[in-house]
């Protein structure tokens, strides 16, 4: 078996109607799904400007028919748990097709990942305990939110016809345990130097559960398409691999079939 392949662009350095063009010929390509960072300012990634993550997957899921849309990764700390729930059940109800609500942790307050949390005065939990119970308390949130059976004060807050895939963003054996009990899947960077470790990590925390997804995220390149490659070959054992596309990528490269 060979991963669906998804692929991610950079709205820092991508315009709206460049983003727009690249998701349509994923879309043609035969891409499995679209992500979208969840970042607030353009240097994050390294760009002068930036789409915030849901409006973006709104107007993809409005300019597309069938690729899937996912987060990759929300911060937990940028909304509430319960905001983050009503926009990714929005999505789904715009979009009519899965969705995959991809979650992180949050960096360190020192990291320069925070710096725009920093800049707008966006406290940043100090531990690494207190993001991780910020994922918890997410989760229990969507839990409540996205169950059918949920209690009546509820009932008029969006439900998705498609509950959202919830993953986890991992770097460490703690977060990938986490995942393994609570989320429905994780995702890792192939070059992490412990990512075997984490994904096994993640697989022992979920028992018995069913339908957990293994992902993996790396930077898009042509080669990559054909499942003959090494590396694809070596990806086989997950479900899903998310190819990061640099800036400077245009949509006739990415319209390029994807062999499964």
């Amino acid at each position: 078996m060979s991963p669906v392949v998804d692929i991610q662009f950079n709205p820092a350095t991508t315009a709206w109607p460049e983003l727009r063009e690249r998701a349509l010929a994923a879309e043609t390509a035969g891409y499995g799904a679209v992500w979208a960072f969840d970042h607030l300012a353009g240097d994050s990634l390294r760009g002068g400007t930036m789409l915030e993550a849901f409006t973006l997957l709104g107007a993809l899921a409005a300019s597309t028919a069938t690729i899937e849309l996912g987060t990759m990764v929300a911060n937990v700390h940028h909304r509430t748990p319960a905001l983050l729930a009503v926009a990714a059940a929005s999505l789904e109800a715009i979009a009519d097709r899965p969705v995959h609500l991809g979650l992180g942790a949050g960096a360190a307050p020192d990291s320069r990942w925070s710096a725009e949390m920093r800049a707008i005065g966006q406290p940043v939990p100090a531990t690494v305990a207190e993001r991780h119970a910020r994922v918890t308390s997410t989760i229990d949130v969507l839990d409540r939110m996205f169950d059918p059976r949920r209690d009546e004060s509820l009932s008029t807050f969006p439900l998705p016809r498609r509950r959202p895939s919830v993953l986890l963003g991992i770097n460490s054996v703690a977060l990938a345990e986490l995942a393994g009990r609570r989320a429905d899947g994780v995702n890792v960077a192939w070059d992490h130097p412990r990512r075997d470790a984490l994904l096994d990590a993640a697989v022992a925390a979920r028992g018995s559960r069913s339908g957990f997804l293994l992902t993996t995220w790396t930077r898009w390149a042509p080669a990559l398409l054909d499942p003959e490659h090494p590396t694809r070959r070596a990806m086989a054992h997950l479900d899903r691999v998310v190819l990061v596309v640099p800036g400077d990528i245009d949509a006739a490269a990415i319209a390029t079939p994807v062999a499964r």
